[in-house]
């Protein structure tokens, strides 16, 4: 596995950590069951590309991505901001698209700074993207 491969694996592990958190954040919010529902299959299938990132690297003997506690809080911070007049169903699932949109673009981004990849690095990132793209589409009936 070569840099590039890392990079680009650790750059799903980094957007798939801030859609499981930026879903954990906007599902104690909602009051609606339908997207609690919708949101709880989102970060399942999430955690589960996150795991294929991070088992692909520990296979290599790779560093992971190591989240900081004050992205996080920044994240957090930024969801109540926003959500503060608005915490309607729309709104919440709003949030989770426009996280989803920053993660596509974080994931084209890495990919177009780091193109000696290989197929599986290549491969868990294209899924990755794929399942960003089919969850705004879910998520646009919620709006």
């Amino acid at each position: 596995m070569n840099h590039d491969d890392r990079e680009i694996l650790k750059a799903v592990q980094k957007n798939a950590d801030m859609a499981i958190k930026t879903i954990g954040v906007v599902a104690e919010k909602t009051n609606s069951t339908a997207l609690s529902r919708e949101l709880a299959k989102e970060k399942l299938m999430y955690s589960v590309i996150q795991n294929k990132a991070t088992d692909r690297l520990n296979n290599e003997q790779a560093d992971s991505y190591h989240p900081s506690a004050a992205n996080d809080l920044f994240l957090a911070g930024g969801i109540h901001m926003s959500t503060l007049a608005d915490c309607s169903t729309g709104k919440l699932a709003e949030v989770v698209i426009q996280n989803s949109g920053r993660g596509l673009t974080g994931m084209w981004k890495s990919i177009n700074h780091h193109q000696n990849y290989g197929n599986m690095s290549m491969e868990i990132a294209k899924e990755f993207m794929t399942f960003e793209e089919k969850t705004i589409a879910r998520l646009k009936k919620f709006l």
